[in-house]
This record gives C-alpha cells, sequence and structure tokens, in this order.
C-alpha cells in the first residue's frame, strides 16, 4: 500500500484533534449531502493565532481524515494564513489523486474551519 494511502488510513482510525473543545471562540458544522459526512469544528483563537482546535464527524475516510490532517497543520499559525489555504493545498497534503467526485470529501474540513473563522465567532 502506498505510504500516503496508509497515513489516510492512519489518520482515519485514529484521528488526531479528535473531540470538542469546552471553551471555543469559533465553532462551526457543516456536511455533504452527496457523501453524508459531517464535520464541526470548536477553535480557540486567541491574539490572531489559531491555539487549539477539534473536530468531531462521521463519514469516509477521506473526509475525516483530511480534516484531522489539516487540524495538526493549522494549529500555531494565523487566521489569515488559514484563511489562505487552497484545494490545491489540500490535495498536496493527503498526498493522493483525489477523484472528482471525492473532491468534496477532501475539502469539507477546510471548508468548514473557514468559515468557522470567518462567521463561526461565538458571542461573549
Amino acid at each position: 500500500m502506498d505510504l500516503y494511502q496508509e497515513e489516510i488510513l492512519e489518520h482515519y482510525h485514529n484521528p488526531q484533534n479528535s473531540g470538542r473543545l469546552n471553551n471555543p471562540t469559533h465553532e462551526r458544522c457543516a456536511n455533504n449531502p452527496t457523501c453524508g459526512d459531517k464535520i464541526c469544528t470548536t477553535i480557540v483563537v486567541e491574539n490572531n493565532i489559531i491555539k487549539d482546535i477539534k473536530f468531531e464527524g462521521e463519514g469516509c475516510a477521506i473526509s475525516q481524515a483530511s480534516t484531522s490532517m489539516v487540524t495538526d497543520e493549522i494549529k500555531g499559525k494565523s487566521v489569515e494564513e488559514v484563511l489562505q489555504i487552497s484545494r490545491d493545498d489540500i490535495i498536496e497534503l493527503l498526498g493522493i489523486e483525489i477523484g472528482i467526485g471525492r473532491i468534496k470529501c477532501a475539502l469539507l474540513g477546510i471548508e468548514t474551519i473557514q468559515k468557522a473563522l470567518e462567521f463561526g465567532k461565538i458571542k461573549e
């Protein structure tokens, strides 16, 4: 099996940053009705930096592994850096060819995170 495929399966079976933060500053849920994937993210932003992030979700290996991998990748980055992450960045992070039918699965995590950062601020 390809090294990248093994990493995706590892993230799927043992997701990083799994769970829910108790006092998030940002929160958002989204789903992909085509595949049945669902992702909910809770994020703590302090001084414009991602201090912590967790996600809960269910769905295919691609959506769950992609979200696990991206949550690892963005801790410590600025909100602006995270908002700049593109479709191509996610495909590169995954390291495998993503078919047209699975691209929504691969992007669900980062899109949910970016929407949380843009629109999901929790009122004080």
